[in-house]
């Protein structure tokens, strides 16, 4: 019968991409490694390496047989977890890190209502890029992230949607743009676009750069002012947008393929390597009732 303990150390190999490296990152002898992996083919009756110069190639049924292993590990994971958080009362420190765009009356209420709560609860609330605050959650340093989605599934966090966000196109009333009665691609690409961009230089991947001239900011209520003083257009939310277009600050181009702006889906992001308490669990819940 084969162990979790040998299937961490399978997927480790792979991962690591020989025993060597699996037995450095597992701090355990090249020959245990080794004989683990052995022992699992063993038990299994399946050849999961090929062994040509010392360097393990995963046979055709080691790749059939890897992301049931990850899957197998991770509902493990899953279940540890979850036996600690019920021996554990109340969490002492929650981590929340959201897209600045994304703090919204209805996440505030959210958190109201968590602060009512659990009155002995630490919050710590990070506003981040949605890059930022998806690589808080990766690394363990936030239990929560609420970010713009791109569709992709992760393999180490957990995600559900929690709505849709439209964005507009923006600029001031005095921008030659703002005279168009239609504005095609080709009126944007003349002129200096104002681009999100966070602090290692990753664009969103539905407002990325498609002018030969840009300014770039890392928050978009930063767009939003470069654009009131005409220095050129920029998408941003409509949350910030339609305040400053109410005010004449602002107008809306008419973009012909995005008549009614665009919609983006917004999610929250779950780190599995922290244990679920009923602080968190409570918080998930709003947050999917937004």
């Amino acid at each position: 019968m084969y162990s979790f303990e040998q299937l961490k150390i399978f997927v480790t190999v792979c991962e690591s991409g020989s025993f060597s490296a699996a037995a450095r990152k597992l701090k355990r002898a090249q020959s245990g490694v080794s004989q683990s992996v052995a022992n699992l083919e063993v038990a299994i009756n399946q050849k999961l390496f090929t062994r040509d110069k010392n360097v393990p190639r995963l046979t055709s049924n080691g790749q059939a047989l890897l992301p049931i292993a990850k899957s197998i590990l991770s509902q493990q994971q899953h279940f540890d977890q979850k036996i600690e958080s019920l021996d554990n009362a109340i969490e002492n420190e929650l981590v929340i890190a959201i897209d600045e765009c994304l703090v919204t009356p209805n996440v505030l209420d959210v958190l109201s209502l968590m602060a009512e709560q659990f009155p002995i609860t630490h919050f710590e609330v990070i506003t981040a890029s949605t890059y930022d605050a998806e690589e808080l959650v990766r690394t363990n340093k936030a239990h929560v992230g609420i970010i713009f989605a791109d569709g992709e599934l992760r393999e180490d966090m957990d995600f559900f949607t929690l709505g849709q966000t439209r964005f507009l196109n923006v600029t001031a009333l005095t921008h030659p743009l703002a005279n168009l009665a239609v504005v095609q691609d080709s009126d944007l690409k003349m002129h200096r676009q104002i681009v999100h961009r966070n602090a290692t230089q990753k664009e969103l991947w539905f407002s990325y750069g498609i002018s030969a001239k840009f300014w770039y900011a890392n928050d978009h209520n930063m767009l939003a002012k470069l654009a009131c003083q005409g220095i050129g257009w920029a998408l941003i939310p409509d949350e910030i947008a339609l305040p400053l277009i109410a005010q004449g600050k602002l107008v809306a181009l008419p973009v012909a393929h995005e008549k009614d702006g665009w919609l983006t889906t917004t999610g929250c992001l779950v780190s599995r390597c922290h244990s679920s308490g009923p602080v968190l669990e409570r918080l998930l819940e709003e947050l999917q009732f937004t």
